[in-house]
């Protein structure tokens, strides 16, 4: 939505997901399952993430406050776009923005952008939580 309101992106349609279900956190012997649509929330409060996966919790109790968390989900953080401020700029090229057209970034301003797993194209960090905590 921030995306959209900055005019960075401009959706030709928007779907709401609310209705699919995908809500549920299994944790067994194999590990653990988080379906899409999980509440942040839920994920914190879970019995079996806070006992074995505390790191988890922690990550997203650090990420947001409690009104986004209530309806943040576990899908949306995994999923966010790029944090590069170059991307965010639409004054700026941005080969996530438009491919081809350049990542100021590279020989920028980058001390807050990726370390690992950038490109001769981009360099911008992945923005979810619960890969940065």
């Amino acid at each position: 939505m921030q995306l959209m309101k900055d005019n960075v992106e401009r959706p030709t349609r928007l779907v709401d997901l609310e209705g699919v279900g995908l809500t549920r956190i299994q944790a067994d012997s194999t590990g653990l399952r988080l379906e899409a649509m999980a509440r942040m929330n839920d994920v914190v409060a879970h019995p079996a993430v806070c006992e074995r996966w505390p790191v988890i919790s922690q990550a997203l109790l650090a990420s947001a406050p409690p009104q986004v968390r209530n309806m943040g989900k576990i899908s949306g953080n995994l999923l966010q776009r790029t944090r590069c401020s170059y991307f965010r700029d639409t004054g700026f090229a941005c080969n996530k923005r438009e491919p081809g057209s350049g990542c100021p970034a590279i020989r920028g301003e980058n001390r807050l952008l990726a370390i690992l797993g950038g490109s001769d194209h981009c360099i911008a960090t992945h923005a979810s939580d619960l890969v940065w905590r």
